[in-house]
């Protein structure tokens, strides 16, 4: 791991007047964009060939006089692969940049986490040491943290031959990168006919089924919980609820889309669902049900602090479903932008625009406290 006080020599090489807001150009990376823009910082994006025409052209920034008067995207490379990033003269193009880079999944995804850890040498605004407890399956993932933070989660079924009721199946998908190929069962047998489809279909390989994650199902909404985290606030609430967003899933939306005759006619490839997610919809909680979430945050908050010394900055998604007796349940963690703060771009968010009195988007959270942070000259306590 590359130490902090590395990061903040590079850091002091900046000139704290002149910053660019950097983002591979993917995930949430217009969400990153439009925050920047709209708190004057120039903004600098990552591509890669192939699928860069939405930063290169559609959204591309034009500004007369240094002022912004179209798009959110002043700078752009295009590289062969993401993680061309990671190469030393391209680390050094962002520093040249003055960038403070904000990691997204996609980046975590597509670049090497040992490299992200060792050596991408670049001020980052989030936690570092955070990023790798993502991966399901490692020594200290989310699941191990949650369960320290005293927070609750699906319960876990050890093996496939113990399903006596309604599990999700927790893997990653065999092609699709960023996706999962996650289906449920209620029994052995029914674990074993979806599995064998899948593999048949390579939506699924045998070596990720075989260290594939089995909960319990929890029946209710889901609720993305995008959260913030800030360590230079002094007056206020350091923990802030900025939205709340929910996922819209293929093939899942399109099953319940159809009525019940129309599903039992699907062939074999048609009738398992897909999680994959292809967009996401804003959402509110009861007010009775906000102490439930600052809880949660705060419990997790402590247990980064604790665990993951300097802990959480910025960003971070509590994933959540909520039972019929209104119970939560963390099922996953983001600790960095959440992929659905797009739905906050340019309009915010009620909860983010009720705390600071204007449109507040995730994106524009961000470049809100980096803002503050150059202001307070406190750049290196927001930075890894």
């Amino acid at each position: 791991m590359i130490e902090r006080k590395e990061i903040i020599e590079v850091l002091s090489e900046y000139d704290p007047g002149n910053i660019t807001i950097g983002v591979l150009a993917s995930h949430s990376a217009l969400d990153v964009c439009d925050g920047a823009v709209e708190e004057g910082f120039r903004t600098y994006a990552v591509c890669e060939r192939g699928r860069e025409r939405t930063y290169t052209e559609y959204f591309r920034a034009k500004r007369q006089n240094g002022k912004i008067i179209r798009g959110v995207v002043d700078s752009i490379d295009v590289y062969n692969r993401f993680n061309e990033i990671l190469k030393p003269e391209n680390q050094k193009r962002l520093r040249d940049r003055n960038t403070i880079f904000i990691p997204n999944r996609s980046f975590t995804s597509y670049c090497s986490i040992d490299a992200i850890e060792d050596d991408f040498k670049v001020p980052m605004f989030a936690s570092r040491n955070m990023l790798r407890s993502e991966e399901r399956g490692i020594e200290k993932d989310y699941y191990w943290l949650l369960e320290r933070a005293g927070l609750p989660y699906p319960e876990r079924i050890e093996r496939p031959e113990d399903i006596d009721s309604l599990v999700m199946v927790k893997l990653p998908h065999a092609v699709k990168k960023l996706e999962r190929g996650f289906f449920t069962a209620s029994s052995y047998d029914e674990f074993k006919q979806k599995s064998e489809a899948f593999l048949k279909q390579g939506v699924i390989t045998h070596e990720a089924l075989a260290s594939a994650r089995i909960e319990r199902y929890i029946i209710g909404p889901v609720f993305n919980l995008d959260l913030f985290y800030s360590p230079i606030e002094e007056e206020m609430s350091r923990i802030e609820l900025l939205g709340i967003d929910w996922r819209f899933e293929t093939s899942l939306d399109g099953h319940v889309r159809l009525p019940a005759p129309q599903q039992m006619t699907l062939n074999e490839r048609q009738i398992t669902p897909e999680y994959t997610v292809c967009g996401h919809n804003s959402a509110t909680l009861r007010e009775s049900l906000l102490e439930d979430v600052f809880e949660l945050a705060e419990k997790y908050v402590e247990a980064t602090r604790r665990y993951y010394e300097p802990g959480i900055i910025g960003p971070f998604c509590l994933q959540t479903c909520v039972d019929k007796d209104l119970n939560f349940y963390v099922y996953d963690v983001a600790p960095r932008v959440g992929g659905g703060t797009n739905v906050h771009i340019s309009a915010g968010h009620p909860y983010g625009n009720m705390l600071w009195r204007t449109p507040m988007s995730t994106g524009r959270r961000v470049a809100v406290e980096i803002r503050r942070a150059i202001e307070q000259d406190r750049l290196s306590e927001i930075v890894t």
